[in-house]
């Protein structure tokens, strides 16, 4: 799909998706409670389908209701998947069904598409090794065989909190207590904070030993009596809020402002690059457009906002410094690669030292039309960030594969154009 955005003033409110990181541990939560609960705010996009699948095939049912809620119907133990399993693109459902699926202690495949099957395992593979278990990864697949069993587990926090997470959701379910030691430094801590937060909402606790070591106490079950509800998720906000900061002004609704999301920071980087937001009495978040003024900035804790906070500095006046950037190569695309050679289209200009960005600012001003088409490198933050780029072109850009933003915001482009944008989707 191809998406032609011509250039406006952005002004009006757009509806946050929820959060995709809290649906994906709520339902996963959901699917193991020994009782039926009820999820309300869990919005469809691809990533969330695979998790879906998971939870049917390890033995739980989810159903939609007609007042929009879920009804998830758990086991308290996953079984084995009859077939291997597709987690599409999602990192995030293949990495937390991996302890979770090694309690069945059967073999188990899973398999997933695009660059998923060749983003990096290597902790869930030493940590199977050093039981003797088998753990294979090769271009098409993830085969491996448990179960993992109760005790100490050392392992990285510099690769991915996916893995954190993924053991914590398995080891409560073990008989013994166990302890996660994490080498530093422990990047994206705020997402093992959600995750924390999400397991005691549903009976499951694990507690900080100090501040890399994680106690999880076994024997315990996941129980929900009350529905659950998943709030807006802050890693879409970045994208209207943005929109506001450079092209008008822009409202976000949906958010919690008692968020633990660790993307939440964009409002404070947006304040330091001089476009203030302010909440409402309705809650909803405001950003008006405003000169921006070049910084420094750290992704160690959130590297989904990589690709929309390098727009943001590329719109600057001065050289901003983003730190802790690496990460950024091993998401649905090499997202440095993908914005550098997009940006430069626009003769905007990322500059890759070691794991930083710098970039020069042009100072505000409106970018020529490109002569070729923006390619969205099958990823869909990719996408979302171009088409903010899009909104300081001075004609209309168009987006080839554009449809990679039904990972996470199906309907993205129909809401950019609530805030006056006008975006044509064609074939």
């Amino acid at each position: 799909m191809r998406a032609v955005i011509t250039p406006g003033a952005a002004e009006g409110a757009m509806q946050v998706p929820p959060s995709k990181s809290i649906a994906h541990r709520a339902l996963l939560a959901a699917a193991l409670c020994e009782q039926p609960c009820t999820l309300a705010g869990v919005a469809a996009s691809e990533d969330i389908a695979a998790t879906l699948r998971a939870l049917r095939a390890f033995g739980a049912a989810a159903e939609a209701q007609p007042d929009g809620t879920l009804l998830v119907r758990g086991v308290p133990l996953p079984q084995a998947p009859d077939a291997p399993l597709d987690c599409g693109e999602s990192g995030s459902t293949l990495r937390f069904l991996v302890p979770l699926l090694a309690l069945t202690g059967k073999p188990v495949t899973l398999t997933g598409r695009g660059r998923l099957m060749a983003r990096p395992q290597e902790v869930y593979a030493g940590l199977f090794a050093a039981r003797g278990l088998p753990f294979a990864q090769s271009a098409d697949s993830l085969r491996f065989c448990g179960p993992l069993p109760a005790g100490t587990y050392r392992l990285s926090g510099a690769v991915s909190s996916q893995f954190i997470t993924g053991l914590l959701l398995a080891l409560p379910l073990l008989r013994g207590d166990s302890l996660l030691r994490i080498d530093p430094p422990l990047e994206s801590r705020p997402y093992v904070e959600l995750t924390l937060a999400v397991q005691a909402a549903f009976g499951v606790r694990a507690f900080w030993q100090d501040e890399l070591t994680l106690a999880v106490p076994g024997s315990q079950h996941y129980r929900r009596a009350a529905p659950f509800a998943v709030p807006g998720d802050d890693s879409q906000a970045a994208f209207v809020a943005a929109l506001g900061a450079l092209s008008g002004a822009t409202r976000c609704l949906g958010l919690d402002p008692a968020s633990r999301q660790g993307d939440r920071v964009i409002f404070e980087f947006l304040a330091r690059l001089g476009a203030a937001p302010k909440r409402l009495a309705d809650g909803s978040v405001l950003v008006r457009q405003a000169p921006l003024t070049a910084g420094e900035f750290d992704l160690a804790d959130c590297p989904d906002l990589g690709p929309i906070l390098m727009v943001l500095c590329c719109f600057a006046a001065g050289t901003s410094r983003i730190l802790h950037a690496g990460r950024l190569r091993l998401k649905e695309s090499d997202r440095i690669a993908a914005m550098q050679t997009e940006l430069a289209k626009l003769g905007l200009v990322v500059e890759c030292e070691g794991d930083t960005l710098v970039i020069r600012g042009n100072g505000g001003a409106s970018c020529a039309a490109p002569r070729e088409a923006l390619c969205g490198h099958n990823d869909h933050r990719v996408v979302m960030a171009l088409a903010v780029a899009a909104s300081r072109c001075t004609g209309p850009v168009t987006i080839t594969g554009a449809e990679a933003v039904a990972k996470s915001w199906p309907n993205f482009f129909a809401d950019l154009q609530k805030t006056g944008v006008k975006v044509e989707t064609l074939p």
